[in-house]
This record gives structure tokens, sequence and C-alpha cells, in this order.
């Protein structure tokens, strides 16, 4: 792998598979990509004299492209893998190629249902400001990561996010495993969360060093590994732009950590408890742990604050599973708590709403005004159609929790019900993993 000179990559415009794109350019490599849709992403590969076409067709191929490198939404029935096949050129999945980043470093490797982001994140604040010079790959964006989604250092350690998604994180073989949490989700690759907990308890027994996991967490606690470390926080309280706590890790030099946070929810309070175990069994001191979190400010897509609308906050959250949806909304009634709480939100995924239906009818309760665009069609997954956001819209109604509940058939029709619906003052929350942060950002300019 490492010998690539020229590398084409399918489904160039992800957040993870961008970020690989640019670590090729850093190694000198010659490096093109394809995607279906234009994005900002694609605009800054472009800035990086990264060539990128948008459609898949065989002439995108390189003659003498010679490492091939797929987004996992990309099936092998897409022309430019069969030109690959074809011309017998090395193939790797993003997940794949993430396993082989990782057998040339030191690894920490971050996976779980909710948090991954924001808990690799803050894992990489930790270790770049104790000095340790880290490798990052992230499933988002920080300002203290050179690329936004990619920093190449020098030191002996990498940071990555490992996804669960069809047991993506598999492929990543860490000496650091932290699970954030396990709960049911990607149902349409997994059978049950049974089959889900057995698969992260097949990747956590691949860790060479040390596990950490979720003392909270019910799915977590029936895992069991060697050299394992638990994390859970104490004393948590929370006001007007900070809350604090103290860091309960037990055996590592992170317990009894206290910590000042600028971002809210308890969720992330616990996402720091898992950074700073991580980090201190990476070999950092507790008052650094600390610092480093205390100056952490967020991630792309997550409680991001992205401007002003209307004489209101405008937010864009990446929240598309019901227990993150739900702390998300808790998180900002802590912060914002005499202000109206809008909604709009884009379910992602015919498959995750039908299965999670109820879960979602209960997790808006806090919301005071919630419109529902329909739900994503992920590209490249093809899926059954089951309840759309109208069903939905109706089943949260009917419950009686909110004030004011609307359908919208797309993003347009979503924006117009905004337009229409919030007053001045107002927190505007864009919420949901697909395109639909899009609109956030139209909104605030």
């Amino acid at each position: 792998m490492e010998e690539a000179k020229y590398v084409h990559i399918i489904g160039i415009g992800g957040i993870g598979t961008s970020a690989v794109a640019k670590w090729w350019k850093d190694q000198g490599a010659t490096v093109s990509g394809s995607d279906m849709h234009p994005s900002q992403i694609i605009d800054d590969l472009e800035k990086h004299e990264i060539k990128t076409k948008i459609g898949h067709f065989a002439d995108n191929v390189p003659t003498d492209c010679d490492l091939i490198i797929y987004s996992k939404a990309v099936p092998d029935t897409n022309v430019e893998r069969q030109i690959a096949v074809e011309r017998g050129i090395t193939e790797l999945s993003y997940p794949e190629f993430l396993g082989e980043l990782a057998k040339t470093k030191k690894t920490i490797a971050v996976s779980g249902t909710n948090g991954k982001s924001t808990t690799t994140a803050m894992v990489a604040k930790i270790l770049i400001d104790a000095g340790l010079d880290p490798t990052v790959i992230l499933g988002s964006k920080m300002v203290e990561l050179t690329d936004g989604n990619l920093r190449v250092g020098a030191g002996d350690w990498f940071v990555v996010e490992a996804c669960e998604h069809m047991a993506s994180m598999l492929n990543i073989v860490p000496d650091i495993a932290v699970v954030t949490n396990i709960e049911e989700d990607h149902l349409d690759f997994y059978k049950d969360i049974d089959d889900i907990r057995e698969t992260f308890a097949k990747w956590i027994a691949s860790a060479k060093q040390f596990v950490v996991l979720n003392l909270k967490d019910e799915q977590s606690e029936k895992l069991e590994a060697k050299n394992l470390r638990k994390f859970d926080i104490e004393k948590r309280t929370s006001g007007r732009g900070e809350q604090s706590f103290t860091v309960k890790s037990p055996g590592t030099s992170a317990n009894g950590a206290e910590v000042k946070l600028k971002i809210p929810g308890e969720f992330n309070a616990m996402n720091s408890a898992a950074a700073a175990t991580a980090a201190a069994l990476a070999g950092v001191d507790s008052n650094m742990i600390a610092k480093a979190l205390g100056n952490f400010k967020g991630i792309w897509r997550r409680f991001e604050n992205v401007g002003k609308w209307k004489e209101t906050d405008v937010y864009s959250d990446y929240a598309h599973h019901p227990t993150a949806i739900e702390g998300t909304l808790k998180a900002f009634k802590e912060f914002f708590p005499e202000r109206r709480l809008v909604i709009c939100f884009e379910p992602h995924q015919h498959s995750r709403t039908h299965e999670l239906f109820d879960e979602f009818v209960e997790s808006f309760d806090l919301a005071d005004v919630l419109i529902l665009s329909e739900v994503y069609r992920v590209t490249g997954r093809t899926e059954e159609e089951f309840e759309g956001s109208k069903e939905l819209a109706e089943a949260i109604e009917r419950r009686g929790k909110i004030d004011t509940v609307k359908y919208a058939k797309d993003l347009k029709a979503a924006e117009d019900e905004l337009r229409d619906l919030v007053e001045p003052e107002d927190i505007v929350v864009i919420m949901g993993a697909g395109p639909i942060d899009n609109l956030a950002r139209k909104l605030a300019g």
C-alpha cells in the first residue's frame, strides 16, 4: 500500500474518504476521485489540487492508477470498481485502508453507536496539546486538525474513528479500543442487539493493550476483555455556557480529573471521560487532560452554531439516532432554558426510521416546534420503504407533547415551514446526518 503512486478514490466526497485523499496527497501520491454529488467537501479537495469527477464512469479511473480506495457505500457493481478488477488494480475499502494505516502506528480507535466523532476529536485534542504529535483521521472536522478532518503527525500515535456500520471496525486492530456505548442501530445489517454486541466483543478482543468501556452502558457491561478500563462521571453540574464534572476512571491517571467543558450535554461529559481514559492510557497526565478538554471547542455538525437568521441562533447537529436526539435536545434546554426550541429534522434511512419508529416518536418531547422533512435515502444503499416522515409526524402529534408538529415533503418545504414558524430569540436546530446541513448554512448565510 505504501508504495502506491497514483490513488483513485471512489466516493471521495465522504468525510472519511476525503481525509484519506488528503493523506495520500501528503505522502506525495497523485490523487483523483469521483462522487455522485458536488459538495463543500469536493470544493475543499479541489483546493488541495485533488481532481474529482461528478458521476461514476469507466474513464474516471486513470490509466496509471495503482490503488483504488472506495467508500463502503460503493457496491462491487460500480463501473469504476469493475474497471479496477479488469485491470488488476489493488482495491481497498475505506475501513480496510484505515486498518492498513493502523498497522504502522500505535492506534487509539473509537467506536460505538453514539459519540464516536466527538470522542475521537477529544482524544486527538488531548494528544496534540500534550505534544504527542498524533496522526488523526476524523469523521467530522475540528479546528485543531490541519486539514479539518485530517492531521498528519510525526508521532507514534494514530487516532481514528472506527465505524460500526457493516462491522467496519473489525478492519482496525487497535492498541487501545474505546467503545462509547452500544445500542440498536444499522438493523439493515445486524440481526438484533445481541448481534451488535457480539460484533463489538469480537472487535475489543483484538485490542493489543487496553479496552475502554462505558460503566453506565447496559450492553457494554455485558462485555468482557483483558486489560479493561471503565469510565464514568460524577459531581456533574451544568449552567449557561459550561458544565463541570469529575472523571471516574479507576486504574488510570485520569481518575478524579476535574473538567470544565464548554459544550453541553451529559453525553458529552461521558465522551470526555472516555477520551480522558484513553489519553491517560497513552501516557498523558490528568492536568493536561483537564486543560485540553477545557479548551475543546466542539466539532462540525455537533451542536455547531452556524450563525444568525431572523434574530435567532441557528445550529447544525448530526444527531440521527433516537438516543442522540433526546440527549441533544436535553443539552439545548440546559444551556438555553428560557428560549423556544425549534427542531427541523431529516430522518436518515427508511430502515432505521422503521426499526426505531417508536423510539423516534418519544425522542423529540423537549422540542417546542418540530418540522420533519422526508426520510433521506442514502446513495448506494438499497432499502425497502417503510413508514415515512408523514407517518412519524402524525404519531408524534398524537403523543401530544409538542406544541407544533409539521411534515415537509422535502427540504424546500421544510425551509418554507421554518420561515413561517420561527420567531425572534428562538433556538433553531437543523438536525440529521444527511444534506439537511446545507439548509442550516443557507439560512445562516
